[in-house]
């Protein structure tokens, strides 16, 4: 099938196709990121944030960290550390929200593609101070090998969102593939045991930093869903309800490449994004604008630079 290379949106049916291009930074490729602030080392390893209806952010650390979540205002400051009661940080690698201000804890990062009690934490009352905690454990329905052969390598989790009731996740393949594949499950958003139903795959790309999914973000309006990599975001839009198949989906190139794990919306139109510390540089909250290009409805586009 052609690929994708000049056009980058595409109708989404039971197999997305993006086939693109590998495309690496430049060191003197201007970036569209704005950078808010170096973040405090309490959360150098930042892997997942969020922003409830205080306008604040929330943000988590990933594994071997403690099981806590962070209040972090706009500006990357700290304002203050929740203690999530119950719950153990084996690898969290994301966070998603609800209308009710309910957050979701990912604790499904699985490198090795072994693990056997992935859950989600669902964390209530964290604006009234009166947390609590239940969890939805699951398994993928289409895994028998704990681990897979290294080409089925993908069942590791760094993304997921909230839509009508269900959580949708999205996979990091780690496989030893030519072209990466990333599949889409479909879990209740309900305490519970489950098996989580794989409901479609898309095709990115051969670079690991251009393919792999480290996170996603639902906007408000549940008409926006962005997915992240280490160097650019993939936008769908206009899905209908919770069809996640119908959607087109734009790349969005970021010109610039770091390990970027944690996006969010903090409007219809900018998203924060934070990046880990890295050898020589410390973790760092961005500010990014979608440009307006990429929000109009449409057919066919070309890459947005």
């Amino acid at each position: 099938m052609p690929g994708i290379r000049e056009i980058n949106i595409s109708k989404l049916s039971f197999f997305i196709l993006l086939m693109t291009t590998s495309v690496s930074c430049q060191k003197n490729e201007p970036s569209d990121l704005f950078k808010i602030s170096k973040l405090p080392h309490a959360v150098h390893e930042i892997s997942g944030i969020t922003m409830l209806s205080d306008n604040n952010l929330y943000a988590i650390n990933d594994s071997g960290n403690a099981p806590t979540l962070f209040c972090i205002n706009q500006k990357g400051e700290i304002l203050s550390e929740i203690k999530i009661p119950d719950a153990k940080n084996k690898d969290w690698e994301d966070l998603a929200y609800d209308h009710e201000d309910t957050i979701y804890i990912g604790d499904f990062g699985n490198n090795g593609n072994d693990r056997k009690d992935l859950k989600v934490y669902k964390v209530s009352g964290v604006l009234s101070g009166k947390v609590s905690v239940s969890k939805i454990k699951f398994t993928f329905e289409d895994q028998k090998k704990f681990p897979p052969k290294k080409k089925h390598l993908n069942f590791d989790i760094e993304a997921f969102i909230h839509l009508s009731g269900n959580l949708y996740l999205f996979t990091k393949n780690r496989g030893k593939e030519s072209v990466k594949t990333t599949k889409v499950y479909k879990l209740p958003a309900i305490p519970g045991k489950y098996t989580a139903k794989l409901i479609g795959k898309f095709e990115t790309c051969k670079d690991p930093s251009d393919c792999l999914i480290t996170g996603a973000a639902i906007n408000k309006s549940q008409n926006k869903i962005a997915l992240l990599t280490h160097n650019k975001i993939f936008l769908l839009r206009n899905f209908r309800k919770d069809n996640l198949l119908s959607a087109e989906i734009t790349k969005i190139k970021l010109n610039h490449t770091s390990q970027k794990e944690s996006i969010c919306f903090k409007n219809d139109s900018t998203l924060f994004i934070a990046d880990e510390k890295s050898r020589h540089k410390k973790a760092t909250l961005y500010e990014f604008k979608l440009p307006q290009k990429s929000l109009k409805t449409q057919s066919k586009t070309k890459d947005n630079p």
